[in-house]
């Protein structure tokens, strides 16, 4: 791989492509198209596409909801009060964990406050969170909202690491010295995995290591991680994460998210939770009796029962990682995201046009290139689209490519190469 020598020609795209091991799995999705062409679908930073195989497995599950009505519950192969369980064996080695730590559940966004509710808990001096700047703001909603609900102020307990002058992404001898430097302070340490805005991959194992040494709790959000990147969550010590399964994980619009709780945490009755039925100790479930007792595990942090539809189009999605292996889908990614940053590179004439603002080392970073655009801004972008590409735009002139190894091929960024070409001329 690393003795690849790249070239901007249709021939060298399809000889990649042709050589790829993974290139079949392109042809497991369904792939939009406009006027007859496929698009060039760099989104699955925001949206994966759909899997072929979700329609037979959410046909399944209607079939039984139609057969069955409510025994579906306690029939079949998956009795639906265990429709969460086939996706734990998946999930685990996505994020490097047992299958104890990790289970499908809720929304990000609601994952996250319950987890803070466990993980967050101020006191005295100790009392501060330490974040990324520019966190997707989702995350810095519920920060706020944490802390005041704690009767703190935002502008106080919420501490942000920034980037250097001049640049664009943050470096982790900066996160580290921040994290020393508040060390008595510091509640939480509360980081994306991979920033959403810049594509930056952060060094979790070595936050998660100084927060250790200070017994500092730390927590990821990983919807732009899972799926993306390998995670070995549990060796590095994490204390919690929570993901979104529509992006990389292509299970489909607002389908279910994810949490990882650490072992160390399985069975700890102090950790305060807001409790729900579906976490109450399964074998006694059905008793209906007063006084919570979580199961062990991540399971414990459950409320309701499972989303069966959701989970049916999520197994389907999580099976094909099974087959592809995220250590070959993060080998293809390193290979197809190097090939674009080339491409843009060999396209671009004015180095005044567009900077590529997502670290160039392949460590620090996923499949994501986020690109400012410094002229012609969304007069670019609206070419692009046009011309069939998908791509996402932030404001205010920044837009984010996602070659996703899974679907995305060599010949798909050889011709967004031409597109790039085209649209910057005068």
């Amino acid at each position: 791989m690393d003795n690849i020598e790249f070239r901007l020609t249709p021939e060298f795209a399809l000889k990649m492509d042709h050589d790829d091991p993974l290139h079949g799995f392109r042809e497991k999705f369904h792939i939009p198209e406009k006027n007859g062409k496929p698009l060039i679908y760099f989104c699955g930073n925001s949206l994966g596409l759909q899997p072929k195989a979700v329609n037979a497995h959410l046909i399944n599950y209607l079939e039984k909801w139609a057969t069955k009505g409510v025994d579906g519950h306690f029939e079949g192969d998956v009795p639906w009060v265990d429709a969460r369980k086939p996706s734990k064996s998946l999930l685990a080695p996505l994020v490097g964990a047992s299958e104890l730590e990790v289970v499908a559940m809720n929304s990000l966004s609601v994952n996250l406050h319950l987890l803070l509710v466990s993980f967050y808990r101020p006191k005295e001096k100790k009392y501060k969170i330490l974040t990324e700047a520019g966190a997707f703001p989702s995350d810095q909603y519920i920060l706020e909202s944490q802390v005041k609900f704690h009767g703190l102020s935002p502008d106080d307990a919420i501490l942000e690491v920034k980037p250097r002058a001049n640049e664009h992404v943050l470096r982790t001898e900066d996160i580290l010295e921040q994290i020393r430097r508040h060390k008595d302070e510091l509640a939480l340490i509360m980081l994306s995995g991979v920033q959403y805005y810049t594509g930056q991959l952060f060094d979790m194992e070595a936050i998660s290591k100084e927060a250790r040494q200070h017994d500092i709790c730390v927590g990821f959000d990983l919807a732009h991680a899972v799926g993306n990147v390998p995670l070995q969550l549990h060796d590095w010590g994490v204390d919690f994460a929570t993901w979104c399964s529509y992006k990389y994980l292509n299970s489909g619009p607002g389908n279910v998210s994810g949490i990882f709780v650490h072992q160390k945490h399985s069975d700890n009755d102090q950790l305060p939770r807001f409790a729900g039925w579906w976490g109450y100790k399964e074998e006694d479930r059905f008793k209906m009796e007063k006084g919570f007792k979580h199961m062990p595990g991540a399971d414990g942090w459950l409320l309701s029962n499972d989303n069966v539809l959701g989970l049916a189009a999520h197994q389907a999605a999580l099976e094909l990682f099974e087959k592809a292996g995220i250590e070959n889908l993060r080998k293809k990614s390193i290979l197809l995201t190097s090939y674009l940053e080339f491409a843009i590179r060999e396209t671009i004439s004015d180095s005044e046009a567009l900077e590529i603002i997502t670290p160039l080392k392949s460590t620090e970073r996923g499949c994501q290139l986020s690109l400012l655009i410094h002229k012609k801004g969304k007069r670019v972008f609206d070419l692009w689209i046009e011309n069939g590409v998908v791509a996402d735009w932030r404001n205010p002139n920044v837009i984010r490519l996602a070659p996703t190894p899974m679907y995305n091929s060599f010949q798909d960024v050889f011709e967004f190469s031409q597109i790039l070409k085209n649209s910057l001329r005068d």
